[in-house]
């Protein structure tokens, strides 16, 4: 069950929990004062988002089985750990699970929301006849919209509501969406880095598979650090007072030199444990962005 879960995917999950919902406590002191009566929902709102999680990436595993006999054969539905039966059994009990929390709790908005991600998430992208994983461009911004805008929105949004407060684009808040939309859209075109046999073998198209992984690996890595270039200078385009110029800079400027030592360190025809390296280390900066959130 842990291994179908993708562990390094829950853990962005429960990062971006934990700060989003910091960040609208830090913007509402006094509404410190509500945590403990508030905390069975909030409990509940996490439970919700690991449930959708566990779906999305259960059924991308249940249809990619071939594919990753080859890719990632350590998977359990892969190794033949877990049967599909079983795997059938939790991802329906999990979208059943979590969408019965958020209508129950959570607003209409919320609840929508959730479907949507769900939707877009799963069956869109997973699933024949759409199938967008299919399409490098369309599972990007498939990717992008449920792990970059949805998520830190979506739990901003249900903070705020729970609150009692009316929701606002306060600029960190606008500032993390649009830069997790940015390095969702890398993780989506990287994680196919290490994949290139097996899908070229089940008939998928990345940009991975067609102009290969160093050519990827540079344009990702350029992206991410034009994304970070932006976020050091967004202090200094924003109202006085909105960020903390230092921190801004300082670590956005330290998760840049990380990425660049990390695909610096990849060979001109790198071999599967040099990319999985660099694959990890993307996912290292993306959890280190959200621990930096709380202090810009």
């Amino acid at each position: 069950m842990y291994k179908f879960s993708r562990p390094h995917t829950i853990r962005g999950t429960l990062l971006a929990c934990a700060t989003g919902v910091g960040r609208a406590l830090l913007e509402s002191p006094a509404a410190l004062a509500l945590l403990p009566a508030l905390l069975p929902r909030a409990i509940m709102g996490v439970l919700a988002l690991l449930l959708g999680n566990l779906f999305i990436v259960g059924i991308n595993q249940i249809y990619d089985v071939q594919i990753d006999q080859v890719n990632k054969p350590f998977l359990p539905m892969a190794a033949g750990m877990l049967s599909p039966r079983l795997a059938w059994v939790i991802v329906a009990a999990s979208a059943a699970g979590g969408v019965a929390i958020v209508k129950t709790f959570f607003s209409e908005l919320i609840f929508k929301l959730y479907l949507f991600g769900l939707t877009i998430g799963g069956p869109a992208y997973s699933v024949p006849p759409l199938q967008l994983k299919r399409f490098p461009l369309l599972a990007g911004l498939t990717i992008a919209c449920c792990r970059g805008f949805l998520l830190n929105f979506g739990v901003y949004h249900a903070t705020r509501e729970a609150l009692g407060q009316a929701f606002c684009w306060s600029p960190p808040v606008a500032f993390l969406a649009r830069f997790m939309t940015v390095y969702a859209m890398a993780i989506a075109v990287t994680k196919d880095l290490p994949d290139v046999e097996g899908d070229r073998k089940g008939g998928i198209q990345t940009f991975a598979s067609r102009f290969g992984v160093k050519k990827v690996a540079a344009g990702a890595t350029g992206v991410l650090l034009l994304n970070y270039l932006g976020a050091m200078a967004t202090p200094f385009f924003s109202a006085a007072g909105s960020f903390r110029a230092a921190v801004m800079v300082g670590g956005h400027a330290l998760g840049a030199l990380w990425l660049a030592r990390s695909f610096s360190r990849l060979s001109e025809a790198p071999e599967q444990a040099e990319i999985k390296e660099f694959y990890s280390q993307i996912w290292n900066c993306f959890y280190f962005e959200y621990m930096l959130y709380p202090f810009i």
